[in-house]
């Protein structure tokens, strides 16, 4: 088996490609410092699935976790993500450009 060494923002898109991780990290955005077992419940995660999601999140550094007592509290971290979207907004141009043709053609074809 090869072993493949994935970039940051190899692991950031990939763990943003889920929508389960997506929700957990929308969720976080409205309410920092959840602990684990309040991020399940609305989500109807058992516990070790739960623990897979933020592991993923946390090996892409999307979240951070602090442990007090016995109980994990989850934060967003913003790193990764602002790497992300300086990556797109690479590409927004080319984006708008071709959206901009498209939308002069579909209007030249209603006249």
């Amino acid at each position: 088996m090869v072993k493949y060494h994935s970039s940051a923002i190899d692991r950031t898109f990939s763990a943003l490609a889920d929508p389960t991780r997506r929700r957990i990290l929308s969720r976080l955005k409205d309410e920092p410092g959840l602990s684990v077992s309040e991020l399940a419940g609305p989500l109807s995660l058992k516990l070790p699935n739960m623990m897979k999601h933020l592991d993923v999140l946390s090996d892409a550094g999307l979240i951070t976790r602090t442990k007090s007592g016995r109980t994990v509290a989850v934060n967003l971290s913003v790193g990764p993500m602002q790497e992300a979207m300086a990556w797109l907004q690479r590409y927004e141009r080319l984006w708008t450009v071709s959206l901009d043709r498209l939308v002069a053609s579909v209007e030249k074809d209603g006249e």
